[in-house]
């Protein structure tokens, strides 16, 4: 989902640690006390309880917590360090791809990329359809590359840039563009998390991404009603408004169509299975190219050295002032200095998720959940519970994906049945819920790039939270729940 590699060692190889001398309680407390100290940051300071960077604190502190634990229950330092190092050692190239993303997001704007695609997009894409119509961009280039993640550094970027200028408030389109780019992730079989599903399970991938479909077509038709329904009721700024934004566009850059070889090279790129961060690598050294050859008036502007400016646009702040406040806001990029928040924020989840995994607590709550799913909706229940989780305790989807694949798929064969239940549930509770959490590495990452709080787009990332609760509902109506001796007929 993320790419195609975030594990290098391969996430379904993922150790599990269980630990005899932990019970249930002692792992829930480190759980209960993050989350405690998360929600007074969150709802009685603001988000700045212990400054700028209170949620990675508040991780550490947490971490502090479990280790503590872990200790009381013979859990030495040295196996704690191991699993968080292995868990570092698995975020790097995330990391890395962070930071090209952030020159990428510098380049594209000081080249005239990002500027053509709100120009252009403004003149093709009504205010009318906008938002389904950016559910429906997002899945096409979701489902060709495989990856959510690319599809939000591409055209997710830039749709948000033109619903923006709209006047469409930034959440709603955040959450038509990860509604779009997570269908188009999950149904797509170039995707890593679409493949590690069915291999944790015991089935094959298209067995599982036809499964799939009877769960996740109705709820992304549903996603796209409510966002037509949502685009019918909302004001958006008139043809007036899209004329003063086009003409300050042109009178700022030099617009052409020649800008977009650069996107669609990187596209091609990924469609060739290259890896990405050659294909983002590229994607910035010819953006900053591009800059240099066609936008010298606005380098000029930001340095006495063109070469200067494009080094500055790839490694820290980038502000190309107009006579529009809404396009101001648009127009500034932060570079690979404006990633460094959300890059902290995904260490110090792998920091918690490290120490939980090492004293046992992981699998202890996995565990538990499996001691009480006595009939076939429990299982389904427990199944969305433990990935919802994992996601939240673990920060990392791919361990929310091998954990309970893991553990629940013997309990699956038990009640006959067919292990494709199992892939379709981990896919539908734990690779799109992964966004909803803030602090989970695709949280981070999706809000970073998009330049959009989770909390902003929590609400209209409705394909991400109907998922887990249509999957319950076939569980609970026995809507295609397919038995192991149906299968084989």
């Amino acid at each position: 989902m993320h790419n195609n590699s975030l594990n290098p060692n391969g996430p379904e190889n993922e150790n599990i640690v269980e630990n005899k001398e932990l019970n249930i309680w002692e792992a829930l407390i480190p759980v209960v006390f993050l989350m405690s100290l998360l929600a007074y940051n969150i709802f009685f300071a603001d988000g700045e309880w212990l400054g700028e960077y209170s949620n990675q604190f508040i991780l550490l502190i947490g971490g502090f917590f479990a280790a503590i634990i872990g200790l009381f229950n013979k859990t030495n330092l040295k196996t704690m360090g191991e699993e968080i190092l292995e868990n570092l050692k698995s975020v790097l190239i995330p990391i890395m791809i962070l930071f090209l993303v952030g020159a990428l997001a510098g380049t594209w704007l000081v080249s005239g990329i990002i500027p053509a695609m709100v120009y252009y997009g403004l003149k093709v894409l009504s205010p009318e359809i906008f938002l389904p119509a950016s559910i429906i961009i997002s899945a096409i280039i979701s489902i060709a590359t495989g990856s959510s993640w690319t599809t939000s550094a591409t055209v997710g970027i830039a749709l948000v840039g033109i619903g923006t200028a709209l006047g469409i408030p930034s959440g709603m389109i955040a959450g038509a563009v990860i509604s779009g780019a997570y269908f188009g992730d999950k149904m797509s079989p170039l995707s890593d998390t679409t493949n590690l599903a069915p291999a944790m399970a015991g089935t094959d991938l298209f067995t599982h991404i036809k499964y799939m479909a009877y769960t996740t077509v109705p709820t992304i038709i549903l996603t796209l009603l409510v966002f037509t329904i949502l685009n019918l009721n909302i004001t958006t700024s008139g043809g007036t408004d899209v004329s003063s934004l086009l003409a300050t566009i042109d009178t700022t850059f030099n617009i052409t169509p020649y800008l977009f070889i650069v996107p669609i090279i990187v596209i091609a790129l990924i469609l060739l299975k290259t890896k990405p961060l050659v294909a983002l690598g590229t994607g910035v050294a010819l953006a900053g190219g591009f800059a240099i050859f066609f936008q010298v008036e606005i380098l000029n502007s930001l340095s006495e050295s063109n070469v200067t400016a494009v080094f500055n646009a790839i490694f820290t702040d980038t502000s190309i002032v107009t006579d529009n406040e809404k396009l101001n806001d648009l127009f500034s990029s932060g570079g690979m200095k404006g990633m460094l928040w959300t890059i902290y924020l995904i260490c110090s989840a792998m920091v918690f998720g490290g120490i939980m995994d090492a004293i046992g607590a992981l699998a202890k709550i996995t565990s538990a959940l499996l001691s009480i799913a006595t009939s076939v909706f429990g299982l389904f229940a427990s199944t969305v519970i433990s990935c919802l989780g994992l996601n939240t305790i673990a920060s990392d989807q791919y361990l929310a994906l091998v954990i309970p694949g893991k553990m629940f798929k013997k309990a699956y064969e038990d009640k006959n049945l067919a292990p494709e239940n199992l892939s379709r549930t981990l896919e539908d509770s734990g690779t799109v819920t992964s966004v909803l959490i803030p602090w989970n590495t695709c949280g981070a990452y999706q809000s970073g790039v998009l330049g959009v709080g989770v909390a902003e787009y929590f609400m209209y990332a409705m394909f991400n939270w109907l998922s887990p609760i249509t999957t319950l509902l076939f569980a609970a109506f026995n809507i295609k729940i397919r038995k192991i001796i149906s299968s084989k007929a």
